[in-house]
């Protein structure tokens, strides 16, 4: 026999022995397809489908289909479950290769009073179909680990952190990446207050916050400029149950800075119309660290008891929405006001910080005197979608104002006169006022084209912000920008799906001319002259981008991966192109570049997930290069006119590259008892202008977490835990001057809670006990780092959580 009639023969065999093989798989195998519908014959998107007792898991699609390819033949039941509906359980019997099950209809609960609880199996899979790394959390776990802030609530998760400003006040830090680089949506509209300030925190109320959504990473492709280093996406409260009055009650308290509030919602709805209020009120004292003495600059600060003096404050929040729902259209009006009045750390604020009535301040530890900041956050939208064939529109319209004031006495500089002028145009003590109002529009459409999902997007927004006070940093502006986005979802078969979109945007700010409100004196030529300084001249400029991103998931049985290819990039905004002044919480002057381009980035994420019955593995390693970072470069200079001599910090751009990575490991080591490791690093380096081969400001170090849950069964109770965490955080000895070397720490958190009722009410109850061994340590991305300020000392937090029913 020849070698062609050989390898005939081979050939033959083996495709008999596949044949064979597959005969086999498919003879105890199972295909089943079928689709999920609310009792209002609505396509449910997104329900969750498991087949029993392999527990083998898949989700609807938009039109609320679901298929399986290879389900075991012994298959013995399925369910379905969706948020706010019932669970749906059938039983099956499995007597063919393929079967089309009959339309499945789902019921809304008769009860919807707890936070909405997303299920882990439910975010492994929702993590499967995204091309970008997202963390997801609910109010649960935002109770569990509740801080003083909603960004300090969420920095247990890898890859987030905070920069602090004393206990109530925190803005996010999403690898290394926070200020104008990383945006909040919250209810569907970018959230806008002056986050370019280290001393700006967030204006949100963390009690109303139902569900987060974090992404690590470059998402300018869906939300424009400033999302160039990731975003946090506050999902909306879900809607009520039909025929429902009911609501919740929350009380706090914290031992450090003897904190002391709570919230109030009540809602309801009848069979379309719903609403959805809130009430936060809480006030908290001067916080505690463990220590009594604090290097401000070489000047040594002795501490009362321990409490950083006038960083009291108080916080008064209130929110409402009003919606009508039914199955194809929804239309939902939120309104909310944030009204924060807190404290600056006396001795490390304004022009003489030595200076300082330390008696006055330390009579009481529950005062707000001055040096002080008030910030009032106002924002209306609506929120409108509904159906047309196989599209769904969805628009968005906003209006915010962020009207934030800062107080301070009023000491004489350079050429500034000795006394206050009692004509000035700004009251005597007002160092700074800052008027943003911001209007916004967007329009979404999503449908299908056979295996393709579409979104087609269309968002722009308009700003302005005024300014007023006796002391000058940034000018007045406006902003305007609209982008267009195409992003498509490609499902192309059980095993790979692939993601693609790009974006085109265009934005102009226009920076007001200011001049000194005092005269100073200009010697030129040997002649001395009176002259106003103009600090800011009119300006105005053009932005114009274009982004993409490419992105691949193939999720084989138990494993998960994916990768995604892009680009971002931010607009400058106004105080790194026109600030001229002091920057009294850093004791150094700040100069803008009119002439900065647009910051730009590529990055390539990358996910791996592996998932078995007791383990869980998540690895999300990243590689970011910036060919134009702007960071705020030190000088030999020093300013001359505004103050004591103050070293220049001047904007520049260069060339930075970024990489590291996020690990999340958890194991079940016992029914009632699991453990996780939670890690994450980051290297970054500048790789051209005058602080070539340095870090950049604010790099968090490497850090890891390891934590052990205990759930024991308690009778009368229910969901009871006991966590211990124990985060080891390694030195960061990567800085950039004037920034100092941070050294290691170890840092221990216990928490614990149950369910419990009384008569027929719930009680939710959660104890922290946070730096448990009352550490002594710095946080390197904390505001008041550079005085080497220790963070907080031990903090007890209780929290209560009550719901109630009034009708059903």
């Amino acid at each position: 026999m020849n070698e062609n009639k050989l390898d005939r023969l081979r050939t033959f065999l083996l495709l008999l022995c596949c044949f064979a093989i597959v005969t086999k798989a498919s003879a105890q195998s199972v295909r089943i397809s079928g689709s999920v519908f609310s009792d209002g014959h609505k396509p449910l998107d997104g329900a969750i489908v498991t087949i029993f007792p392999s527990s083998i898991s898949t989700i609807t699609d938009k039109k609320g289909r679901f298929f399986f390819t290879q389900i075991p033949k012994d298959s013995k039941k399925i369910t379905v479950s969706y948020s706010g509906y019932s669970l749906y359980e059938m039983r099956l019997s499995l007597d063919k290769n393929e079967m089309l099950l009959s339309d499945i209809f789902l019921h809304p609960e008769a009860k919807q009073l707890q936070e909405v609880v997303i299920t882990e199996n439910f975010e492994s899979r929702k993590k499967k179909q995204e091309s970008l790394n997202i963390e997801s959390v609910n109010s649960s776990f935002i109770q569990r680990n509740l801080g003083g802030s909603l960004m300090q609530s969420l920095q247990r998760l890898p890859g987030v952190k905070t920069i602090s400003i004393g206990s109530g006040g925190s803005k996010p830090l999403i690898r290394g990446l926070s200020f104008n680089q990383v945006i909040v949506v919250e209810n569907g509209i970018k959230h806008e207050g002056q986050q370019w300030g280290a001393d700006h925190g967030l204006e949100i109320d963390q009690y109303a916050v139902n569900r987060v959504e974090i992404i690590k990473g470059p998402s300018s492709f869906m939300y424009g400029s400033d999302a160039i280093g990731g975003a946090i996406n506050i999902k909306p409260v879900p809607f009520p149950a039909q025929h429902v009055l009911g609501g919740s009650v929350d009380f706090t308290g914290k031992s450090n800075n003897e904190q002391f509030g709570g919230s109030f919602n009540l809602f309801g709805r009848n069979e379309k119309w719903f609403f959805d209020t809130r009430i936060t009120a809480m006030e908290y004292g001067d916080y505690r660290v463990p220590t009594d003495i604090v290097q401000v600059y070489n000047y040594t600060v002795p501490l009362y008891k321990n409490h950083l003096r006038n960083t009291a404050g108080r916080e008064l929040d209130l929110h409402g929405s009003l919606g009508y729902v039914t199955d194809r259209f929804k239309s939902v009006f939120y309104v909310s006001n944030i009204y924060t009045k807190s404290g600056f750390f006396a001795n490390a604020h304004g022009l003489e910080p030595r200076n300082v009535d330390t008696q006055l301040h330390d009579k009481s530890s529950r005062d707000i005197l001055m040096p002080h900041q008030e910030v009032t956050h106002t924002k209306i939208s609506n929120t409108t979608s509904f159906s047309i064939g196989t599209h769904k529109l969805e628009t968005q319209l906003g209006f915010q104002q962020n009207f934030r004031r800062e107080w301070s006495h009023y000491v004489n500089h350079g050429f500034m006169p000795p006394l206050y002028p009692d004509d000035m145009y700004a009251p005597k003590d007002l160092e700074r006022q800052y008027d943003k109002e911001v209007f916004s529009v967007a329009i979404k459409d999503d449908f299908s084209l056979g295996q393709h999902q579409f979104t087609v997007g269309l968002n722009g927004e308009q700003q302005q912000n005024a300014i007023n006070g006796w002391s000058f940093l940034i000018p007045a502006f406006k902003l305007s920008n609209a982008g267009l986005f195409i992003y498509d979802k490609f499902q192309l078969n059980d095993l790979w799906l692939l993601h693609g979109a790009i974006r085109l945007d265009h934005g102009q700010i226009e920076m007001k001319e200011y001049s000194d409100w005092f005269q100073s004196e200009i010697t030129e030529n040997g002649q001395t002259t009176q002259q106003y300084l103009k600090r800011s001249q009119e300006l105005t400029r053009s932005f114009n981008s274009f982004n993409w991103s490419a992105g691949v998931n193939y999720t084989p049985g138990q494993w998960s991966l994916k990768a995604n290819l892009g680009t971002s990039f931010r607009m400058p905004i106004a105080k790194e192109l026109a600030s001229n002044g002091v920057n009294y919480h850093y004791f150094r002057f700040e100069k803008g570049d009119p002439n900065l381009s647009a910051e730009r980035s590529y990055q390539l994420d990358l996910g791996i997930d592996w998932q078995e019955n007791k383990w869980s593995v998540q690895l999300s390693p990243f590689f970011n290069y910036f060919p134009n970072y702007i960071y705020l470069n030190p000088t030999s200079q020093h300013d001359i006119y505004y103050g004591a001599g103050n070293q220049v910090f001047e904007y520049e751009q260069s060339k930075v590259m970024r990489y590291g990575g996020e690990l999340s490991t958890r194991y079940q080591f016992l029914k009632n008892l699991s453990g996780e490791i939670l890690a994450e690093y980051l290297y970054s380096e500048q790789m051209s202008g005058s602080k070539k081969g340095y870090t950049l400001p604010f790099s968090p170090p490497a850090s890891v977490l390891f934590g052990l849950t205990y759930n024991p069964e308690i009778k009368h109770l229910k969901d009871t835990y006991f966590s211990l965490d124990y985060r080891y955080t390694a030195q960061q000895n990567q800085i950039v001057p004037p920034e100092k070397k941070t050294a290691s720490s170890n840092v221990f958190n216990l928490a614990m809670g149950t369910k419990a009722k009384a008569g027929q009410q719930d009680f939710i109850i959660s104890l922290q006990v946070q730096n448990l061994f009352n550490t002594k340590y710095l946080n390197h991305t904390s505001f008041y780092r550079l005085i080497e300020l220790p963070e907080a000392s031990r903090n007890i937090i209780l929290s209560v959580k009550i719901p109630f029913l009034i009708h059903q």
